[in-house]
C-alpha cells in the first residue's frame, strides 16, 4: 500500500502526497486483464481497443489537450518538458469524490445485446 504523508493545508483540506516509489503500478498488461474481467470479452478482443484507448490518450496529452474523461477525472497537463529520451508531463487530476469504483459492469450488457 502506497505511502502518504500530510504535508498541509489548501482551503481548509488536508493535501497527502504519496511516495512514487511506493505507490502501486498498474502495468499495460494487467489493464487488459481487468478489461477483459470487467466487460466480459476475449482477450484477443479487448487487447486492441485497450492499446488504441492507450494511444489516443498518448496523443491527446502529446498534443496538450485537457482530458475529461469520467469516471477517471479531468486531467490537466501543468508543465511539458523534453528529456533526451522522453517527455515529462506535471499533470493535475481532479476526480469527483462519489467516482469511486463500483462493481457494476455496464459492458458486459452492451456485449451480450450486440450477439
Amino acid at each position: 500500500m502506497a505511502r502518504a504523508r500530510k504535508t498541509g493545508t489548501s482551503a481548509g483540506k488536508v493535501v497527502e502526497k504519496v511516495a512514487p516509489d511506493a505507490a502501486p503500478v498498474l502495468r499495460k498488461k494487467a489493464l487488459i486483464e481487468a478489461a477483459v474481467l470487467r466487460s466480459g470479452q476475449k482477450k484477443r478482443d479487448a487487447k486492441p481497443v485497450v492499446e488504441a484507448v492507450l494511444a489516443i490518450l498518448g496523443e491527446a496529452l502529446a498534443r496538450g489537450e485537457q482530458l475529461n474523461l469520467p469516471p477517471f477525472g479531468k486531467l490537466d497537463v501543468k508543465r511539458r518538458s523534453e528529456k533526451e529520451n522522453a517527455e515529462v508531463f506535471t499533470c493535475r487530476i481532479r476526480r469527483a469524490k462519489n467516482s469511486r469504483p463500483q462493481a457494476r459492469t455496464p459492458l458486459k450488457g452492451a456485449a451480450a445485446r450486440s450477439k
